[in-house]
Parts: C-alpha cells; sequence; structure tokens
C-alpha cells in the first residue's frame, strides 16, 4: 500500500491499535481479536517480552497480505536501523515515542509514513521540517486533548494522533480536539492478560462505535 493510501485510510479509519504481545502466539490472538472487532490499523510494537517483533511483524504482514482492511505498521522505534528491518519485513507505517530526525528520513527514503512523538511545539516543527505528515502527541494522558488546539494554534498545518492513555471514555474529546487519528493500546488490550481475547473484540468494538459516534456529533 503505498504512503498516500496508508494516511487516507488511517484518517478514514481514526483507530490504531497498539500491539504491546508478550510473544508471537499471544501477539497473534490480539492481532486477529482486534480485527475481528473492526480496528484494523494494528501497531506491534518493538517491546516484546519473548521472541522477535520483526519477525512477528513479518508473518502478520503475510498472514494479512490478502486483506486490504488490515495494515500492519511497527511501534517503539527508536531508530533509523530498526525502521529499516520492520520496513522490509512488511510494515507499512512506523511509529516512535519520542523524535529521531535519521529516523523520520530513512522512512521518508522508502516513503513510508513516520509518525515520531512529540511533547513540545519545537519538537513538532522539528518532525514537519522532515517531513512528517502525522505527528503523534504521547504521552496523551499527561498532554490532554487540549493539546492538539494548542499545536495547531501557531500550527495549523500539523495533523496530530495521540496516543498513550485514549481510552473508550475519552475517545471523543480526541475527536472533536482535532485529532487526526488516535492510538490505543492497554485500555483495548487488557483482556488479553488473562486469555480472554473475547474481551478484546468486544472492546475494539466499542472502540468503532465511540469513535463513529464521536465524528457524528
Amino acid at each position: 500500500m503505498k504512503k498516500e493510501q496508508v494516511l487516507s485510510k488511517m484518517r478514514e479509519e481514526c483507530l490504531v491499535a497498539v500491539i504491546r504481545a508478550k510473544n508471537m502466539e499471544q501477539g497473534e490472538k490480539l492481532v486477529d481479536a482486534i480485527v475481528r472487532g473492526g480496528i484494523h490499523f494494528i501497531e506491534i510494537t518493538m517491546t516484546m517480552d519473548e521472541g522477535n517483533p520483526v519477525e512477528f511483524i513479518s508473518a502478520m504482514a503475510k498472514k494479512y497480505r490478502g486483506d486490504d482492511r488490515v495494515v500492519i505498521g511497527a511501534g517503539t522505534v527508536l531508530d533509523p536501523e530498526t525502521a529499516r528491518q520492520v520496513i522490509l519485513a512488511g510494515a507499512s507505517y512506523v511509529v516512535s515515542p519520542g523524535l529521531n530526525v535519521d529516523t523520520i528520513r530513512l522512512c521518508n527514503r522508502y516513503r513510508v509514513p513516520m509518525l515520531p512523538g512529540v511533547m513540545t511545539p519545537t519538537e513538532a516543527i522539528t518532525a514537519l521540517e522532515a517531513g512528517c505528515d502525522v505527528i503523534k502527541i504521547f504521552p496523551g494522558n499527561i498532554l490532554g486533548p487540549s493539546a492538539i488546539s494548542s499545536f495547531k494554534g501557531p500550527l495549523p498545518q500539523g495533523e496530530f494522533m495521540p496516543s498513550g492513555g485514549v481510552d473508550v471514555d475519552n475517545v471523543d474529546k480526541w475527536i472533536r480536539a482535532g485529532a487526526y487519528a488516535v492510538g490505543t493500546g492497554s485500555s483495548l488490550t487488557k483482556g488479553a492478560a488473562t486469555g480472554n481475547f473475547e474481551a478484546v473484540t468486544a472492546k475494539a468494538r466499542e472502540f468503532v462505535e465511540a469513535v463513529a459516534a464521536a465524528r457524528a456529533k
């Protein structure tokens, strides 16, 4: 999927599921449960307790290659070396908790969307100058939904995706604040801790419904 298609679909669907899996077996069950619930952007982080997260990305990219709805990405990417690995493994977008201009340049070279984490206007400006189309606001639970309007005051050309602390109860606030998309992790996937993947699917459906309701207002 081309960069423009990924970004357009991300804006359309608005939800990115952040997967911090213990291992590949649990991770695959999580991905399947979330997709069943209607969330199709899957951000697989590099923080896997057991196994190789790059191999997991490759496996999920191959598994869902025939499903145009599902877009596999990589999260917690801290450097350009890791970015290149995940892109070659099949990641269609790259997300980081922080700002690394060399990582952005690497992703631009391959025309893969890169969403760096920022907390300040200076970081946001640096990300825009480096060519980022969407910027991650992180941690979202610290900055809050009002951060988007604060950033967009001096930077109306910026597009922002919060991640960290986004849940069903506050996702509407982020949407109304002007979020390009939202990333959600622990509040979506906590059922996996007890092996209750049906709960993960149900929570994914709740998120989809909450986003739809917020956009309808």
